[in-house]
């Protein structure tokens, strides 16, 4: 049998990852089993201690990536600058309160998808998914002190950062919450909150 390459077993490791965050952000940490997991990376069940030593180190560092790869399309936004659709914040927020994100959580922001699942696992997936909060926030900061004419001190600015992150995560929450029965109150929360995220 053919050894594994450390290439092979980091892009193994990774495919873990990749398929926990897809699977923990559309089902919840506690409901993906690990041989479904593994299943879902392509590998065996037997195979997952070899690259982790707990489900919740895999939970930790895949609400990591998930957060890295959301925050992408912030600093995406930024370096593109504004456009005829609005500045750059205004552009992540009409897109983390729309439709297509609030249905596909698999693929979606951690923010709102694992906001239950961090409050109640460990240190170690709560510390990651502060992590990714703190990006947020600091993001949020800096492009709401450059869109404001008037002056904002850093304080203001995080305040400010602090209550959209939170108005985002609620929505978001919400409308996915009551989607499939009342799909027209789902929408009216993601439509309002979108025409008010800055009040």
């Amino acid at each position: 049998m053919p050894r594994i390459t450390r290439e092979d077993k980091a892009r193994n490791r990774q495919n873990i990852i990749d398929a926990a965050g897809r699977m923990f952000r559309a089902q919840g940490i506690d409901a993906v089993g690990i041989a479904d997991l593994m299943k879902e990376a392509g590998l065996t069940h037997g195979g997952f201690y070899n690259h982790f030593a707990s489900k919740d180190e895999l939970a930790a560092e895949a609400c990591g990536a998930s957060f890295e790869a959301s925050l992408g399309v912030l600093d995406q936004a930024v370096e593109e600058g504004p456009g005829p659709t609005g500045t750059p914040l205004q552009r992540v927020v009409n897109g983390y309160l729309s439709a297509a994100h609030r249905d596909a959580p698999d693929g979606g922001c951690p923010s709102a998808s694992l906001v239950i699942d961090a409050g109640r696992h460990s240190d170690t997936v709560q510390g990651a998914y502060a992590v990714g909060v703190e990006g947020y926030l600091t993001g949020f900061a800096s492009e709401l002190a450059r869109d404001h004419d008037e002056e904002l001190t850093p304080q203001e600015a995080r305040e400010r950062a602090v209550l959209l992150l939170s108005r985002l995560v609620g929505a978001m929450t919400l409308a996915r919450a009551v989607r499939h029965t009342e799909p027209e109150l789902s929408d009216e929360i993601l439509r309002t909150c979108r025409a008010h995220a800055f009040d």
